[in-house]
């Protein structure tokens, strides 16, 4: 789902870039009004865990894939706004380090994913998720934040004038609700998997150790062994735009820039929660 460069108009992606930087600093700044500093160790496993998800592609049919984007996942776990600056921080490594996302396309993939697509899908967990239908809640957290992420990258896109193909347009519609319902059911699985292991971590993030060491586990896992099982097929942006996100070519490849990434990843967020934490003290 990441907009790669060339894609956008200079108007588009220039409005993007000036409406996502100051939605990001709103965002670090109710983080630091909320966020404790014994949580800080938690934005960077969890940050990590999601840029490792997001590695691992699947199949999704007529030769495209999909993978986790995190966004929902990550606001049941931190809340909106320390949400969006952790994604906010993988989109930002992702495109400066690996090459996966534009630099001039880095504002609208930041808007679309860590900005709207994060606060849309903590919407139906914000309204529901304290009674019966928090299960599904959370689904639809995870499938909206997708689908509100996709339908803003088509529209930068067909804005830029990007040629589209009709037929390629239809097939990306079938695409992302493939896809918002494999979000919805991966974010559904994890939250269970999670509160299994510790009751009550998304509904009451105070403590939290054990599920995080498992997030940590799992992060190393998933990027040095996932991507042995991880599709080649592009996804539905990729699959539209004619543009395939330069990857590794081997395992070991795969695994040494996973496992890279995850430190990297970790390191970022844990300086941002310090940063954030100690200027609020100050």
């Amino acid at each position: 789902m990441h907009i790669p460069d060339g894609f956008l108009s200079t108007p588009v992606w220039a409005a993007m870039d000036a409406a996502a930087l100051p939605a990001v600093a709103v965002a670090v700044r109710r983080a630091q009004r909320s966020f404790e500093d014994s949580r800080i160790p938690l934005l960077g496993v969890m940050g990590a865990f999601v840029f490792a998800a997001q590695m691992i592609n699947f199949p999704v049919g007529v030769g495209t894939s999909s993978h986790l984007v995190g966004g929902a996942l990550l606001a049941f776990t931190l809340g909106p706004a320390p949400a969006c600056v952790v994604m906010a921080a993988i989109l930002a490594i992702q495109s400066l380090v690996f090459q996966d996302g534009g630099m001039l396309a880095l504002g609208a993939n930041v808007f679309n994913m860590a900005i709207a697509g994060v606060f849309a899908g903590y919407l139906p967990y914000h309204w529901f998720g304290n009674g019966p239908w928090r299960r599904p809640a959370i689904f639809a957290g995870g499938a909206l934040s997708v689908l509100v992420s996709a339908a803003l990258a088509l529209t930068e896109l067909l804005l830029s004038h990007t040629p589209i193909p009709r037929a390629a347009l239809g097939l990306s519609g079938v695409v992302f609700l493939v896809s918002a319902a494999l979000e919805g059911a991966i974010t559904l699985a994890v939250a269970q998997s999670l509160e299994t292991i510790q009751p009550n971590f998304i509904r009451k993030p105070a403590a939290r150790r054990y599920a995080s060491v498992t997030l940590g586990a799992a992060a190393v896992l998933l990027a040095a062994v996932g991507v042995v099982f991880a599709s080649t097929a592009p996804d539905g942006i990729e699959k539209i735009t004619r543009v395939q996100a330069a990857d590794p070519t081997t395992w070991l490849g795969k695994a040494e820039a996973g496992l890279a990434g995850v430190a990297i990843i970790y390191a970022v967020c844990l300086a941002i929660g310090r940063v954030v934490t100690r200027h609020r003290s100050a």
